[in-house]
């Protein structure tokens, strides 16, 4: 599938979660059997054949996603969640947001150091969210290959961002503005 194909299945509803805001809903994508299955294949595409041992999905589209990729990869799975969703001891990460701060974890078992970490999510905007999931993935020792995205939206910069940590950015198709 083509960037033009992909954004074809992508619903944009104007006006949430507020006014001037144009909200990329990947649902419909998923819920297309064969714009679903190659958005995975597209995800995946650069690493088949390489020796991934995680992919780190964040919550909640994210599990989804990465989920598929995980099994397409034969790796291993590790969820990121937000602060307090997970049983069992955690290691957690603060990062950015719009307006303040919130934080994302994930078991601190999750991970072996020296292990080769994928991170995928639906969207990078800002990439607070994505940032803040690498920078936790390396304080447990994770290499993280990179990160994966099906929407970019660049203006508002988190591709680039991670770019500049050193991150490589795969992503599917671009939507200008926020």
């Amino acid at each position: 599938m083509s960037p033009a194909d992909f954004a074809a299945s992508i619903r944009t509803i104007p006006d949430y979660p507020k006014p001037g805001i144009l909200f990329r809903d990947i649902t419909t994508l998923l819920g297309d059997a064969r714009a679903f299955r190659r958005a995975v294949d597209e995800l995946v595409q650069p690493w088949a054949g390489a020796k991934i041992d995680k992919v780190a999905g964040i919550e909640a589209r994210g599990f989804i996603l990465g989920g598929a990729v995980a099994h397409q990869l034969s790796a291993g799975f590790v969820p990121i969640r937000k602060k307090g969703k997970l049983p069992h001891q955690t290691v957690r990460m603060a990062y950015a947001l719009e307006y303040g701060e919130d934080e994302i974890e994930m078991h601190v078992d999750a991970i072996a150091p020296g292990e080769r970490v994928l991170l995928v999510d639906d969207l990078v905007a800002t990439g607070g969210t994505a940032t803040g999931a690498v920078k936790l993935l390396q304080t447990c020792g994770a290499v993280v290959e990179a990160a994966c995205f099906i929407v970019d939206l660049p203006d508002l910069g988190g591709a680039e961002k991670l770019r500049l940590a050193g991150v490589s950015v795969r992503t599917l198709v671009s939507f200008p503005g926020h």
